[in-house]
C-alpha cells in the first residue's frame, strides 16, 4: 500500500495542464487513503448500516475539496506519505462525523442482540467513531498538571468506552434538553476522571513513569551503565517481542520504535507527529508496555 500510495502522491503533486487527468488522480488517491481506514469497514465486503455509506461518502468528499492545497503544503522530506494520508483522512471523518451521526450508530448497535456478531461490529464502529469524532470533552484539566492530567485522562477515556460498550442499551436518545449522544457519553467522562484521580491517589501515583522507570527496575547499586544496558537490549530484541507488540493495526508504532526515539531525547509530541497519533494514545501504550515487561526486563539485565 505504501508504495502506491506514495506514487500517487507524487502524481498529484505534478502539475498535469489536463485537469480532467488531475482530477481521476486525485480520486484514486483519496480512494487508497481510504482503503486503511479506522471506521465505516465494510463486513462481508459490504456497508452494513445505511448511516456507514453516508459517513463514507461525505468523508471521501471532504477529502476530495482538501487535497489540492493540502498537497501543495506536503513536504515528503518530513513525512512520509502513509502518516500525512492517515493525518488527512482522520481529520476528514472528524469533520463528518457529527453528534446525530454518533447517535445513528448507537441506535445500529441497541438494535442486535448483546454478543451477538453485528452488535459486535456496530461496536466497533461507534468507538473508533467517538474516538475520531473529537466531541469528547477534557474536563477538570485545569486542576492538574498537565502531565499527570493526560495520564488520567487516557485512562478515563478507556474506561468511558468500556462503559459505553457494556451498558449502550442504557442510552436513552429521548433523554435530556439537547437529546445528544455525546451529551451522555461525556457526562460519564466527566465521573470517571475524578474517579481515576482518586485510584492513583489510591496507588499513591504522583506523577507519569518515564524511561527512568526502566532504570529503576533494577537494583540502583547495579551498573551506572545500566540505562546503556537497558537501550541495547530494547533495540538488540532478539525474541522480537517488542517490535511485535504495538497499538492496533500499527506495526510501525511499536514498543521498540518508540522506546528507541525516547532514548534519542524525542519529545512525545515529535514521535506523535512522525507517527500521527495522538499524545496521550502513545504515552499510555508505553506505560502499559513499560508494565508489562517489567518482570523480563528484570530477569534479563540482573543475569
Amino acid at each position: 500500500m505504501d508504495e502506491r500510495l506514495e506514487q500517487l502522491v507524487l502524481e498529484a503533486r505534478e502539475q498535469d495542464p489536463y485537469p480532467k487527468k488531475r482530477q481521476i488522480i486525485l480520486a484514486h488517491l483519496v480512494d487508497e487513503m481510504l482503503r486503511v481506514r479506522p471506521i465505516c469497514r465494510p463486513l462481508k465486503g459490504k456497508f452494513v448500516f445505511e448511516v456507514q455509506k453516508e459517513i463514507y461518502e461525505q468523508a471521501k468528499q471532504q477529502l476530495l475539496q482538501e487535497i489540492s492545497q493540502e498537497l501543495s503544503r506536503y513536504n515528503p522530506q518530513q513525512t512520509s506519505a502513509r502518516i500525512w494520508a492517515s493525518t488527512l483522512r482522520d481529520r476528514a471523518f472528524s469533520q463528518v462525523l457529527d453528534d446525530p451521526r454518533l447517535k445513528q450508530l448507537a441506535l445500529e448497535a441497541q438494535r442486535h442482540p448483546p454478543h451477538s456478531e453485528l452488535r459486535r461490529y456496530a461496536m466497533g464502529e461507534l468507538i473508533e467513531a467517538i474516538r475520531l469524532s473529537g466531541k469528547l470533552c477534557r474536563p477538570h484539566r485545569q486542576k492538574f498538571v498537565p502531565d499527570f492530567y493526560e495520564l488520567l485522562y487516557e485512562e478515563a477515556v478507556i474506561e468511558t468506552l468500556i462503559y459505553v460498550c457494556q451498558n449502550i442499551d442504557k442510552y436513552d436518545p429521548q433523554r435530556g434538553k439537547e437529546q445528544k449522544f455525546m451529551t451522555w457519553v461525556n457526562f460519564r467522562l466527566d465521573k470517571l476522571v475524578i474517579e481515576c484521580r482518586r485510584k492513583f491517589s489510591n496507588l499513591n501515583v504522583k506523577e507519569l513513569p518515564s524511561l527512568n522507570d526502566l532504570e529503576k527496575i533494577a537494583q540502583p547499586q547495579q551498573s551506572p551503565c545500566l540505562s546503556e544496558k537497558v537501550r541495547q537490549y530494547i533495540e538488540e530484541d532478539a525474541e522480537h517481542i517488542f517490535r511485535q507488540t504495538h497499538i492496533r493495526n500499527r506495526p510501525d508504532a511499536n514498543f521498540r520504535a518508540i522506546a528507541s526515539a525516547r532514548f534519542l531525547g524525542k519529545s512525545w509530541e515529535e514521535i506523535a507527529s512522525q507517527l500521527g497519533i495522538a499524545v496521550p494514545t502513545l504515552s499510555s501504550f508505553f506505560q502499559r508496555c513499560c508494565r508489562k515487561f517489567a518482570p523480563k526486563f528484570k530477569q534479563e539485565l540482573q543475569n
